[in-house]
């Protein structure tokens, strides 16, 4: 199992950009699909992006198809969300989930049992 680490959060105008990192330990962490969640206050943590195990497929929610985009650098165990044209509805806690063996699609909050800390992003208008 490896464990997550996510950071890079922080308060941003709407329309800016943030980059939120996962880091992972273990040395394998290329063997794991990588997803990203969200939950804002009151709301059921939600499915933000998927990459596969091996970097070669993404999957997003279509709330944030063509403003995020996620990437891996398994050289560095780290994968990153690329947030662009944020809004204020983005605003919420970001949270990462590993799947050993796992493809790029939709993930039920359900289906992961381990979750890190959380990065917070707080978008303005």
């Amino acid at each position: 199992q490896v464990q997550l680490i996510e950071s890079g959060g922080g308060l941003v105008q709407a329309g800016g950009s943030l980059r939120l990192s996962c880091a992972a330990s273990g040395r394998t962490f290329n063997n794991y699909a990588i997803n990203w969640f969200r939950q804002a206050p009151g709301k059921e943590r939600e499915f933000v992006a998927a990459i596969s195990w091996t970097g070669g497929n993404t999957y997003y929610a279509d709330s944030v198809k063509g403003r995020f985009t996620i990437s891996r650098d398994n050289a560095k165990n780290t994968v990153y969300l690329q947030m662009n044209s944020l809004k204020p509805e983005d605003t919420a806690a970001y949270y990462c989930a590993a799947e050993r063996w796992g493809r790029a699609t939709y993930r039920g909050a359900a289906d992961f049992g381990s979750w890190g800390q959380g990065t917070q992003v707080t978008v303005s208008s």
